[in-house]
């Protein structure tokens, strides 16, 4: 084995289930959910509660789902693809046999690397120094200049997800010499990352310094420190939310309790928050930067409402996490709040072919329309945000057909004219609805009487921290973090695609 070389486990259990599932058809949806993360230590139960708060992320992740556990001694781990419930099926003895006080977990949406088993986590490798598991939520954008230059020096990779390169990096002889091997490490990578370790002994959880993906700490009655991405898994198994971890701080969790370290001078952080999480990703009950979810989505309506009033009898939302929203325009416009659409939470990722009837077909599978709400009526419909546009459309016939009379379509968070580098799976730039489109334009696009955007200043004046602490480069164009390399979800695979012909640099 070459320097950085790492080897996998055969420990590692995963469920043989298909890779792809599509067979050749388009996935398609609008946008995707990211990755959750959680950790437990010191708790005999551990590994049940690591189950119940992957649960309570689901939200962010359903292609696969995994579980990896330590006893002190030597780690084990449970993996495999599909939903949290799917994979650790009930009437199953996985969760027994995993059972060790001290516990990971991690649900997965890919945004480098494909949905396949290989790329599910938590990773498990063993290096010089024991074993180590992964989980990551996030996306690095240097990651494979990292990976060209140890593959060059003869470095085998297990999967195509940018996670891998972490462990690569962990492994290095010459990396394993630092004082803070870790921190030293993570000083290499540029990007947007949430990290938890599992060694064989303690967790290490840290944050990247721009503090892009939520990470929190918690901690139970009987004293056991917990690591989560949302607030709302906290509050499943009774923990008591202490704080966030910082933007470039790494936090251990072991026998002797809870130290913490910066891996960056903390007078060199620039806070650049995701606000996008709270747009669309984080669950309502979450606190989120300082902020419940739920409360800021409806300030976002109300001020959708002030910056695009108009004459309607009803306001519907596009359920869920159009929801709050649509609660705070109406709350301000005084027009009655309904529901107008129902959401089908039994179904999951979409795979539906190029055919645009098929795919209107799947957004009447997944918001079934409310005819009496409906019907007759001037509606202003109000979601979270508006990526291709095409399922939007989709939404807009079926309320047409069951008898609309007028329709207004209104966005809570600016046009989103460019792609994300740092976890978001949006499109390319070229797919974006709002790219190189005037808003009158997109309203032709979609079959409305108006249609209005929040805008970014109205956004950001509604949240508590100041401007300059979110990240806005999907609707400004600003990259908080220069990306200088051709990136795409499938950067890693041998049969790559180049999606983005520009590459942004920081602020440009």
């Amino acid at each position: 084995m070459s320097e950085g070389d790492v080897c996998f486990q055969s420990c590692v259990k995963i469920m043989p289930e298909a890779v792809s599932q599509n067979d050749g058809y388009e996935v398609f949806f609008e946008k995707k959910e990211e990755c959750g993360l959680f950790a437990i230590f010191g708790d005999p139960d551990a590994v049940q509660k690591v189950y119940f708060g992957l649960h309570a992320l689901q939200h962010r992740g359903q292609e696969s789902a995994g579980i990896a556990s330590s006893d002190g001694e030597s780690i084990q781990c449970y993996k495999g693809m599909g939903t949290v419930q799917r994979v650790f099926r009930s009437g199953s003895d996985t969760l027994e046999r995993l059972k060790n006080p001290i516990a990971i977990g991690h649900v997965r949406y890919s945004t480098t690397g494909s949905s396949c088993a290989e790329n599910s986590q938590p990773l498990l490798a063993e290096y010089s120094r024991g074993q180590v598991a992964l989980a990551h939520n996030g996306n690095l954008v240097n990651a494979g200049l990292l990976r060209d230059e140890y593959e060059a020096y003869g470095s085998i990779f297990k999967s195509t997800s940018d996670s891998e390169i972490i462990v690569h990096l962990l492994a290095k002889p010459t990396h394993q010499s630092k004082p803070d091997p870790l921190g030293h490490v993570l000083n290499h990578l540029q990007g947007s990352y949430s990290l938890i370790f599992l060694f064989n002994d303690h967790i290490e959880a840290a944050r990247d310094p721009f503090g892009i993906r939520p990470l929190c700490l918690g901690r139970i009655e009987a004293g056991a420190y917990v690591v989560a991405s949302e607030t709302c898994a906290l509050d499943v198994i009774g923990a008591t939310f202490l704080r966030e971890i910082e933007p470039g701080e790494i936090v251990r969790l072991d026998r002797d309790g809870l130290h913490s370290r910066h891996f960056v001078k903390p007078s060199d952080i620039q806070p650049a928050h995701c606000i996008f999480e709270h747009v669309y990703f984080s669950k309502q009950n979450s606190f989120i930067f300082g902020e419940n979810v739920h409360e800021l989505r409806k300030k976002f309506g109300r001020q959708l409402a002030r910056e695009h009033p108009v004459e309607a009898d009803v306001v519907i939302p596009v359920p869920d996490s159009g929801t709050s929203a649509a609660l705070g325009y109406a709350a301000q416009s005084g027009i009655p709040f309904d529901m107008g659409m129902v959401r089908s939470h039994y179904v999951g990722r979409t795979f539906i072919s190029p055919n645009q009837e098929l795919r209107e077909l799947e957004v009447r599978l997944k918001l079934a329309i409310v005819p009496d709400v409906v019907r007759g009526k001037r509606i202003v419909v109000v979601d979270d945000s508006i990526v291709r546009g095409t399922t939007t459309l989709g939404k807009i016939r079926a309320l047409r057909e069951a008898g609309a009379k007028e329709i207004h379509m209104r966005a809570s968070c600016p046009p989103i004219r460019h792609p994300c580098f740092y976890g978001v799976d949006f499109p390319t730039r070229q797919e974006l609805l709002a790219h190189n489109r005037t808003l009158e334009q997109i309203r032709e696009f979609l079959e409305v009487d108006s249609v209005g955007y929040l805008s970014l200043e109205g956004m950001l004046a509604c949240a508590a921290l100041p401007a300059g602490h979110y990240c806005t480069a999907c609707w400004s164009g600003r990259y908080p973090i220069p990306v200088n390399t051709r990136m795409n979800k499938f950067a890693m695979e041998r049969h790559q695609l180049y999606m983005f012909e520009e590459f942004p640099t920081a602020h440009e």
